[in-house]
C-alpha cells in the first residue's frame, strides 16, 4: 500500500536529484521494454521531468509510477548507477497443512 509519506519522501528525494544524470527503465506492453538514459529536469508537485540524452525530448513520470514499479530510476552517484528506491522483497506466504492422525 503507498502512503502519503511515501511520496512526500520521494518527491524530496527527486528535488534533491534535479539535474543528476539518471537511467529510467520501464515496460511499454506486450513483453516491450526500454532503457533511457537522461537528466531529471525539474521536479513539480505531481510529476518530475526527464530531458533524454539521446533525441534531446523530455518525458513526464508520475511518483506513482516509481512507487508502484511501473518505472525504474537508477541514479548516477559519481561511480556508478544506484536504484533510486530500495528493491523490492516479496515474501512467500506458505500453507500450513495440519497433520491428520
Amino acid at each position: 500500500m503507498i502512503c502519503k509519506t511515501d511520496i512526500t519522501n520521494l518527491k524530496t528525494d527527486i528535488l534533491d536529484k534535479v539535474g543528476q544524470k539518471i537511467i529510467v527503465k520501464g515496460s511499454l506492453g506486450r513483453s516491450k521494454e526500454f532503457e533511457k538514459e537522461g537528466t531529471i529536469e525539474k521536479a513539480y508537485p505531481n510529476i518530475f521531468v526527464v530531458k533524454y540524452e539521446e533525441n534531446d525530448r523530455t518525458a513526464s513520470y508520475t511518483y506513482t509510477d516509481l512507487l508502484t514499479r511501473t518505472v525504474e530510476v537508477d541514479v548516477f552517484d559519481g561511480n556508478g548507477y544506484s536504484p533510486l528506491l530500495p528493491p523490492l522483497v516479496v515474501e512467500s506466504k506458505r500453507r500450513r497443512v495440519k497433520e491428520q492422525l
